[in-house]
């Protein structure tokens, strides 16, 4: 029975027992993820403006043992890992980086302390396969 005279209720009114929890579930996901890849490409861009790594990048990029391994050019290939702290004008930096070039994959790792804009490098190691790739023996860069 379809009677005109009766008012029919709005879309609200009808279909606000499932849009409230769906719409609600929608929200808190697409904020979890805009949260979370803020952070994430925030510590990574963070990490590769760093002077330890534009440095690193640098030398190993000039090695020419090294890119008859992986070609050229190197460049990172993957997430950092590790930490850059700074507290006081005293810097960290113990930083891991997967790598490739055209031939390969490997893994850079860095292990540098500073302060204001001197570096000291302690580690500049290159690992690809079974073979390292030593860059540094204490050796301090200032920026």
């Amino acid at each position: 029975m379809n009677n005109e005279l009766i008012p029919q209720p709005s879309w609200w009114k009808r279909n606000w027992k499932w849009v409230v929890p769906v719409g609600g579930c929608f929200t808190l996901i697409i904020g979890a993820i805009i949260i979370f890849s803020s952070i994430y490409f925030g510590v990574n861009n963070i990490m590769k403006e760093s002077q330890p790594y534009e440095y690193a990048l640098e030398l190993i990029n000039k090695d020419k043992q090294l890119i008859e391994v992986l070609g050229s050019p190197i460049k990172k290939h993957g997430m950092f890992q590790g930490n850059i702290s700074w507290v006081n004008g005293n810097k960290v930096a113990k930083i891991a980086v997967p790598i490739s070039g055209p031939k390969g994959e490997g893994k850079l790792y860095i292990d540098a302390t500073g302060k204001d804009d001197t570096w000291i490098y302690h580690e500049i190691r290159v690992e690809v396969n079974d073979q390292e790739f030593d860059y540094l023996q204490e050796t301090s860069s200032e920026f």
